[in-house]
């Protein structure tokens, strides 16, 4: 009986001088690079199969108008396949609106050359390559600039 007491004595003891986070777990965040970037919140979500994404592409305080940045959107299902890549709808702040029908949805934002700005994509509910729906679910939308992943992803939810 006593050597249990012990061993949760110890236990104790060593939760309580143990540090609050484990390594790799700090709430500090990494810095972000030049070509940092970030997703906002996608609307009209649930209730509508077409959605805008909005997007940034560099820090805030990005002065250098000409510094260009490889973006690519992607938007993945449950078993993180790649299900669509949105196309390009609105151009930087301070742009005109341009609608995805004008640009023809030819413009998807893989690997799409833009700079420090804040832009928005737009998906349309279809699968990649085809004219098909996508089926109603969760769907992950993830930012890569210049190859590496955005801070967070965004979860979207498709309902017909």
């Amino acid at each position: 009986m006593f050597h249990r007491w012990a061993a949760l004595g110890i236990v104790l003891a060593l939760w309580a001088m143990s540090p609050k986070n484990a390594a790799g777990q700090g709430t500090t965040k990494a810095p972000r690079g030049p070509g940092a970037g970030a997703i906002g919140i996608p609307y009209p979500n649930p209730s509508n199969p077409e959605f805008h994404i909005p997007f940034t592409v560099g820090e805030s305080s990005c002065t250098d108008v000409g510094l260009q940045h490889e973006v690519r959107i992607e938007i993945k299902n449950a078993l993180a396949q790649t299900v669509a890549i949105p196309v390009l709808e609105v151009s930087p702040t301070g742009g005109s609106v341009v609608s995805p029908s004008s640009v023809g949805g030819t413009t998807p934002v893989d690997r799409l050359k833009l700079g420090c700005g804040s832009y928005s994509a737009y998906w349309g509910g279809k699968l990649m390559g085809t004219t098909k729906e996508a089926q109603s679910g969760t769907y992950l939308v993830l930012i890569l600039i210049d190859g590496k992943p955005g801070p967070e992803t965004r979860r979207i939810y498709l309902r017909k």
